[in-house]
């Protein structure tokens, strides 16, 4: 598919997520004061972030490792969801679940670096990618980078324009030094509980907007993007109980596993290791 093409796709899918959130009419000052004290009410629900994910860097798959057989080199940017926030064991982390399953439908050694950050915004992945491109344990820029932010740009109200400018620069640097990257773009925030409506429903539109300007961006810079608010909104939001963990607003194990697997196919076929079959 030609660059031209991609993006014009990428237009009609980002188009069709920025619409199928639905309207919301112009707010007026007591409902303005409602959803600021939701607000309120849903911070203190899901509360502060404590501690940090387990470290999943290393190598996987190292059993098919071989003369002449090159390691492929990933590197996961992003937030808390690109972290693996909430879980306690580094296999169930997205960046090894990711790992792993490349390393079986590749055939190939994996190595992981993952430099995502609780908390991350967009603002925070040129930091984090001058971490990728120094190289790493293998001092090499990766094969693949993955990328999971816009969760935290909207929950901190940040510009679309200004979030995906940071977003997009991060593309092209990374496409510069050839690697091949994949954005799983903002999830559906609309699933998570704790937020009330009509806040929620706010939520749920917001992220949706971004999503589809990360899909534009991403796409118009050489990458490739999963909509994971599209994919995966609908399960988070009819068991909520599975899908997130004990604060009701990171995933869960399982809620992190959906994501990895949905991602999964779109990084094997970015540096053409999907099976045909």
């Amino acid at each position: 598919m030609t660059g031209l093409t991609r993006l014009g796709v990428a237009k009609r899918v980002a188009a069709a997520a920025a619409l199928s959130g639905g309207g919301i009419g112009v707010l007026t000052g007591g409902a303005i004061g409602l959803i600021v004290a939701e607000a309120k009410l849903a911070r203190r629900a899901i509360g502060p972030t404590k501690g940090d994910p387990p470290r999943a860097d290393g190598v996987y798959g190292a059993w098919y490792a071989a003369p002449g057989v090159d390691v492929i080199r990933i590197a996961v940017l992003g937030d808390s969801s690109a972290a693996g926030y909430g879980v306690t064991e580094s296999a169930r982390t997205p960046g090894a679940l990711l790992a792993s399953g490349l390393a079986e439908a590749a055939g190939t050694p994996v190595r992981l670096h993952n430099v995502a950050k609780v908390g991350g915004q967009s603002a925070d992945l040129g930091w984090q990618l001058e971490r990728v491109l120094a190289g790493g344990p293998e001092g090499r820029a990766p094969h693949l980078a993955v990328i999971m932010i816009g969760a935290n740009d909207v929950t901190h109200r940040v510009k679309v324009a200004e979030s995906v400018r940071f977003l997009g620069d991060a593309v092209r640097r990374l496409r510069a030094a050839g690697t091949e990257v994949v954005v799983g773009t903002c999830p559906d925030l609309g699933t998570i509980r704790p937020v009330a409506q009509p806040l929620r429903r706010l939520a749920r539109r917001w992220s949706r907007q971004l999503a589809a300007a990360q899909t534009m961006a991403v796409v118009s810079a050489g990458g490739r993007t999963v909509s994971l608010g599209s994919l995966l909104g609908p399960e988070f939001d009819a068991r909520p109980e599975d899908m997130f963990g004990p604060d009701r607003f990171h995933p869960s194990a399982e809620g992190y596993a959906a994501a990895s697997m949905a991602l999964l196919p779109s990084i094997a076929a970015a540096i053409g290791r999907w099976p045909d079959a």
